[in-house]
């Protein structure tokens, strides 16, 4: 098992997104992703990531015909109606399909939050550290350009 601190950044290769930042939270049974105006048109989920405000904002629209709509209980305890997609999160250089729930994270420091679901059985988490796989990603890269 790999160790993960408490945050990291991470790739979201489908959806073009490299070395975001994400919290890790095993409080958190599902992991979730910032976005803004998720909605389904004609049987289609349509999502911007991100917000105009945040600096790896690009205004990419995406289409999802694969999600779900599930009840999710946020932070404070009240249940939401969200938005899930599957789409593939790589740490450590491991590419795993991870399931999102879409909702606005805009107003909180990390626009990603891993949950425990992903969490277990792949990583033991140290409280006192952070960026471990990112440090491990650019090392290799600095690496590699010698």
């Amino acid at each position: 098992m790999r160790i993960l601190g408490r945050s990291d950044r991470v790739d979201l290769p489908q959806l073009g997104v490299l070395d975001i930042h994400a919290k890790v939270d095993t409080g958190a049974y599902t992991s979730s992703l910032h976005c803004q105006s998720a909605e389904v048109v004609e049987g289609v989920l349509e999502f911007v990531l991100l917000d105009e405000e945040h600096p790896e904002f690009t205004g990419v629209r995406f289409r999802f015909t694969e999600y779900e709509v599930r009840d999710i209980r946020n932070s404070f305890g009240e249940v939401e109606r969200r938005f899930v997609i599957v789409t593939t999160m790589k740490i450590f250089d491991e590419e795993i399909d991870t399931e999102f729930s879409l909702c606005n994270r805009g107003s909180l420091k990390f626009p990603v939050l891993i949950g425990r679901k992903i969490l277990r059985n792949r990583f033991l988490i140290d409280v006192d550290q952070k960026n471990l796989s990112f440090k491990q990603k650019r090392k290799r890269s600095l690496a590699q350009k010698k």
